[in-house]
């Protein structure tokens, strides 16, 4: 299957919710440590914010600009001709385990969780040692480092730009994928209450990532010649 720009904000919609937990302490350490003067005007506390997620996001595309290249890499040199199909091949059965991942049904497809755990150890230290923020420039590195917070679903979104073209198209996907994440990380309102709800939702959670699981086996059967 060809990575598709409208998948990728979908599992970072959703997604952010799901890891919500998990993120909400590195935004709300960089909040508490803002000039109490800051966090009484709604404008500049929104730019801090907006700089963070810049930061963030930045950091999926540099990844994601790394796994096109790679995967782009393999595909123009192939050390077998079925490379290029094996790589979509891969691409479906990814989009098949995030779904199972957002269920929760397959407690071992979060291990990979533990992937990034050994350089977030390293990176963590640097992240505490820019705070307090004081500009919006030490909120971009702080959110840099907050987009290397071990996380299964970006692993998976990640490996997903292995079937990417080229690299810029890579970045440009977990670009995608980092929009998907704003509103519930930037919390806006009403809407961000309504995914909240519907993530809370066992239910749901199941329907989205069998939903999510569906259509990585239809595009792995139709890569497969199946119809």
């Amino acid at each position: 299957m060809d990575p598709s720009p409208g998948l990728f904000f979908v599992m970072g919609l959703f997604g952010s919710v799901h890891c919500a937990g998990m993120c909400g302490p590195v935004a709300g350490a960089l909040a508490l440590s803002l000039p109490a003067d800051c966090r009484c005007r709604l404008r500049c506390r929104a730019g801090f914010l907006v700089a963070l997620n810049f930061g963030r996001i930045l950091s999926y595309s540099l990844a994601g600009g790394f796994g096109g290249l790679v995967g782009s890499a393999l595909a123009q040199n192939p050390p077998s001709p079925f490379l290029h199909e094996a790589l979509r091949t891969l691409a479906a059965l990814i989009v098949m385990a995030t779904g199972l991942y957002l269920t929760g049904w397959v407690p071992q497809l979060r291990q990979i969780d533990r992937v990034g755990a050994p350089l977030w150890r390293r990176l963590e230290p640097l992240g505490r040692r820019l705070l307090p923020v004081r500009s919006r420039v030490q909120a971009i590195l702080y959110g840099m480092i907050w987009g290397c917070l071990p996380c299964g679903l970006v692993y998976y979104a990640v490996l997903l730009t292995l079937a990417a073209d080229h690299a810029i198209q890579g970045a440009v996907l977990m670009s995608i994928f980092g929009l998907g994440t704003l509103p519930a990380m930037l919390g806006l309102g009403s809407f961000v209450g309504w995914v909240a709800g519907l993530a809370r939702h066992r239910g749901w959670r199941g329907a989205a990532g069998l939903l999510l699981s569906a259509t990585g086996l239809i595009s792995l059967i139709l890569g497969a010649g199946f119809f």
